[in-house]
């Protein structure tokens, strides 16, 4: 009897066969409007990455622990300046007020930022009465700052704390905000190891009647090791299981996309074989490796590369 990874793999490459599929031309498409995301600790990079992305590229400014909001607006005020567009995170349980959450939305509408990311935080305790991306999201905030595009974290290996249920209620509470307000709302997807999960889990939302569109989250080209110990923190999900079962075998560990080449090309392919999914572009972790990653987007929205004959790998131009 076949398996069913074997299947997928069959029924992809029928497809591909059949429809004379472009894996380059797909990835180039797809990649395009590709995203990324610095820390407030990445200020110097700034000029690195308004050489290397195309203007207008959507830069995430992270709230890490050790940052400020203060600091995560100034930051993205910078990015929005040297044209890119700047998406900061705005995490619920670090608000230490309402009156924080809409002095800091206006300080960025008025330097033109019009893009934030909401995100709940893992504060065991909240600064203030903020707890959920819910929460904000009904202050009326966030319309009446005049933002035009909103992201919500998406999980497509489950969350830790919160049951699938209550996860996609709020994608529908989330959607239902857009309809109702014009904001457009996108999802923004943890990373993973695993592309076919990733299309399953956007076939599923179509299923659910989740229309919103879907930003891939692939770490950027990163050293397996420091990968690992990122997915370990971020608390990535099955993936990472799977993962660290396969380094202690060092069985089937070629069945998993440890590298953005492998993952993109995962996906376009998942993509080409299974109608019916969300996924519409990629956003990059950069893991501390901005410029590295910056040049890696670059490389593949220009087309500078080329594919193995094996259609995972990419050989990138000199």
């Amino acid at each position: 009897m076949r398996t069913n990874e074997t299947m997928k793999t069959n029924e992809s490459a029928a497809y591909e066969s059949s429809q004379s599929f472009d894996l380059k031309r797909a990835v180039v498409e797809f990649a395009h409007g590709a995203s990324t995301e610095i820390s407030t600790h990445d200020e110097e990079m700034l000029l690195t990455l308004a050489n290397k992305l195309p203007a207008g590229t959507p830069v995430y400014v992270a709230h890490t622990p050790k940052a400020t909001l203060a600091e995560v607006v100034q930051l993205a005020i910078k990015v929005q300046a040297i044209g890119l567009r700047a998406s900061p995170h705005i995490v619920a349980r670090r608000l230490a007020s309402e009156h924080a959450l809409k002095s800091a939305l206006s300080e960025l509408t008025d330097a033109g930022v019009e893009q934030v990311l909401l995100v709940a935080g893992d504060l065991e305790k909240p600064l203030g009465k903020f707890t959920s991306t819910l929460d904000i999201i009904e202050s009326g905030a966030l319309q009446n700052a005049g933002l035009k595009r909103v992201g919500v974290a998406g999980h497509p290996e489950g969350h830790k704390a919160v049951g699938p249920g209550t996860l996609l209620a709020a994608l529908r509470h989330k959607q239902e905000f857009a309809s109702r307000t014009g904001i457009k709302v996108h999802i923004v997807t943890q990373f993973g190891f695993n592309p076919d999960t990733i299309v399953a889990w956007g076939q599923q939302l179509t299923r659910e009647g989740i229309a919103l569109p879907v930003h891939v989250g692939i770490a950027g080209p990163t050293p397996l090791p420091k990968l690992i110990k990122f997915a370990m923190a971020c608390g990535v999900g099955a993936s990472l299981n799977s993962l660290m079962g396969n380094l202690k075998t060092m069985a089937n560990l070629a069945r998993l996309a440890t590298t953005p080449d492998e993952m993109l090309a995962g996906l376009v392919r998942g993509q080409a074989a299974h109608s019916g999914s969300r996924l519409v572009q990629p956003h990059f972790y950069s893991f501390g490796g901005v410029a590295a990653t910056a040049r890696w987007m670059r490389a593949v929205v220009d087309g500078n590369f080329e594919v193995n004959p094996d259609g995972g790998k990419f050989v990138m131009d000199a």
